[in-house]
């Protein structure tokens, strides 16, 4: 299969290309490739994304941006940092590109864990991460010609949990390994409208 990954230079990007880079061809893209280049916030770049593209099978997406901070603190503003990245730029992916996925083919998107299991300064994070499994069960049952649609709701990277001490106090975090295994559960398999949590 040939498949689209944005966010293809952070930390899940690479590790996504590792897994699913194996057995497939990754066409990475990011906001600061040299290559294909895509600010998932900007439609324009988005469609400008997909014309260089040509044809895939699959979309992946480790991107998207949410604000961090107290509710109580937090305006309309720090709100739509989420809605325009993490949560509307996704859903352009996913707009825009279904004339470019073959038949049959999948999209497979990035939520979080706060949707389930909230934690304090991320409010941002659980309102676009609820709303995305509630686009993607949505969507699932609309997909032209055969399209599967599915996102990835992972825990709290092992990786990564030394950046947030004292955030997520009880998680379990969860090998970057094992998030990569769930994104090919979604490419590879055949479930559509699934919120993977990991």
């Amino acid at each position: 299969m040939r498949v689209l990954l944005v966010g293809s230079e952070g930390m899940l990007g690479r590790a996504l290309r590792a897994e699913l880079g194996s057995r497939h061809e990754i066409v990475g893209a990011s906001r600061t490739r040299a290559g294909l280049r895509v600010d998932i916030t900007d439609t324009s770049s988005i469609a400008t994304m997909y014309a260089n593209l040509g044809q895939v099978d699959a979309v992946v997406c480790a991107a998207g941006e949410a604000h961090f901070g107290p509710l109580g603190e937090a305006s309309r503003e720090d709100f739509m940092v989420g809605v325009r990245s993490k949560l509307m730029g996704q859903i352009d992916l996913v707009l825009q590109g279904m004339p470019h996925v073959r038949d049959q083919g999948s999209f497979t998107l990035i939520s979080g864990v706060t949707e389930r299991d909230p934690v304090r300064g991320f409010v941002n994070s659980s309102m676009v991460n609820a709303a995305l499994g509630g686009f993607v069960i949505g969507a699932a049952i609309e997909m032209p010609r055969g399209l599967r649609i599915n996102v990835v709701s992972p825990g709290l990277f092992a990786e990564a949990a030394e950046l947030y001490p004292g955030v997520f106090p009880g998680h379990v975090p969860v090998p970057l390994a094992i998030v990569s295994k769930a994104f090919a559960k979604s490419v590879e398999g055949g479930i559509t409208g699934k919120v993977i949590c990991v």
